[in-house]
């Protein structure tokens, strides 16, 4: 990572950008190899030793472990340090490889052939898969999981920047289907599923796609997941119902009668059925209580019952 700073004309200055994930990236890989190295040929070293040891001299075995572990420790260290650099390979690595088959089929076609058949055969090549239906599709469809594959990755680095945290997935495979594309995703920390479900629809945008789904490629390990780029519906198609044919043809048709639908009602002409209700009898009259030296209390005015008839 370099910061420019180079004069513009004027006298003005040209403003630096700095990428605050390749910097991450940067430093976290140059620490990592920086203790895979002391880690491997410190444990490399103490085994040789100590294997070493029960044949000759245990100083000699000292010098022997660590002739071993420090060229061990090396080579790990070359691996994590460019391990950004193998990864940008492995994103690149089918349109390399797709890359170099071309040019190498055209140079051993050139070589060996003449101008007008290596026209012919290149012709043959290209405009064959290309009117054919069936395989313009397929090749259509594997190129579209290249392009999925570097659209997921931009999504990826934005999610990350937004987070300020995380390291990039490592997007392993994809593979056409009938509605689009599949992917098959290892994440690391810093991502998760749930955050990814709130965040379909970007990745739908991103993908020039109609729709995103997602969901867990393992029971038994959250961060590997597969991704589902729908990009048409195929189930929009009429099929015909494999009943009809069981119906024998013979069998009559029963006329079923169409009952009277009204259009309109009134209230007088809707039959309700009246519900009358049972004559309530009048609760007997209670004795009235006496009181605790025997004699019975003053008589109070009641006015007269209500008759729940008249209520109802």
């Amino acid at each position: 990572m370099s910061k420019s700073s180079a004069r513009r004309p004027f006298g003005g200055k040209s403003s630096g950008t700095v990428t605050v994930i390749e910097a991450q990236v940067h430093r976290s890989s140059a620490r990592n190899a920086r203790l895979a190295f002391i880690l491997t040929a410190v444990i490399v070293g103490l085994l040789s030793a100590v294997v070493a040891a029960s044949y000759i001299h245990p100083i000699l075995a000292l010098f022997v472990g660590a002739l071993i572990g420090v060229p061990m420790g090396g080579l790990v260290w070359v691996l994590v340090r460019i391990w950004p650099v193998l990864r940008l390979l492995w994103w690149w690595l089918p349109e390399i490889v797709l890359t170099t088959a071309a040019i190498t089929f055209w140079v051993q076609l050139a070589n060996h052939t003449t101008t007008p058949v290596t026209l012919v055969v290149v012709a043959l090549v290209v405009g064959v898969p290309a009117s054919v239906p069936v395989i313009r599709r397929a090749v259509f469809g594997w190129a579209l999981c290249l392009f999925v594959r570097h659209r997921l990755r931009v999504c990826f680095a934005q999610f990350i920047i937004a987070n300020r945290s995380g390291s990039l997935p490592l997007i392993l495979w994809a593979r056409p289907t009938p509605v689009g594309e599949r992917v098959w995703v290892y994440l690391r920390p810093g991502l998760s599923l749930a955050d990814l479900e709130g965040r379909l629809d970007r990745i739908a945008v991103a993908c020039h796609a109609s729709t995103a789904l997602i969901e867990r490629a393992s029971d038994g390990n959250a961060a590997y997941l597969r991704f589902d780029i729908k990009r048409r519906e195929v189930l929009t198609a009429q099929v015909g119902s494999p009943l009809v044919d069981v119906i024998d043809s013979a069998t009559p048709a029963t006329d079923r009668p169409t009952p009277a639908v009204p259009t309109a009602l009134d209230l007088p002409d809707v039959d309700i059925p009246t519900v009358t209700l049972p004559m309530q009898s009048k609760p007997a009259a209670k004795k009235p209580a006496t009181t605790a030296n025997g004699s019975q209390p003053a008589a109070t005015s009641s006015a007269p019952e209500d008759d729940v008839s008249d209520w109802i």
